[in-house]
């Protein structure tokens, strides 16, 4: 994936938007192996760059796996069962995305209704509708945005209760 300028059509990743982001999730990239992980491929790139990063080994438990890092950074950990896949996904106080990846219409239906998530993409990413909803589950934000859902979102609605009294009108 070429890493560069976010204004070149051939870039795929750019840098990340701050530095105070960019030293987030470098902080992620740069404890790896004390967190008992394996790097793969990425890392620290140029700037405020960070290189598409795979790590294994590391515990679900871990903070890498659990927590939102919104940088090039994934968290490869097996599993065996379907109820397992699930728990793993689903073992997290944030819930904003999950992807899925299967052949079989049953299970992508069965798994996406188990997975707390706002969104579930299965066998793609990112691909949106702003006409339907987008938010998180659990700690990943509050409400929806997006279609009639973004009024609700960036409103508070209020209540305004009165007792009219007929005989007094026109005071």
């Amino acid at each position: 994936m070429v890493i560069g300028d976010p204004k070149d059509e051939t870039t795929r990743i750019g840098p990340l938007a701050s530095a105070e982001h960019h030293a987030k999730v470098a902080g992620y990239v740069d404890t790896i192996a004390e967190q008992g992980g394996t790097l793969h491929t990425g890392g620290r790139g140029d700037g405020w760059t960070i290189r598409p990063t795979v790590i294994t080994g590391m515990g679900h438990k871990a903070r890498h796996a659990r927590e939102e890092i919104f940088g090039p950074v994934v968290v490869v950990t097996p599993f065996t069962t379907e109820a397992e896949a699930v728990e793993l996904a689903s073992d997290t106080p944030y819930g904003l995305n999950a992807m899925l990846f299967t052949e079989n219409l049953h299970r992508a239906h069965r798994v996406a209704a188990a997975l707390r998530a706002g969104t579930v993409w299965v066998n793609c990413f990112f691909v949106r509708d702003l006409r339907a909803p987008f938010g998180g589950a659990g700690d990943s934000g509050i409400g929806r945005e997006e279609g009639t859902f973004s009024r609700e979102f960036f409103t508070e609605p209020k209540a305004v209760v009165m007792q009219i009294d007929t005989a007094a009108e026109g005071r």
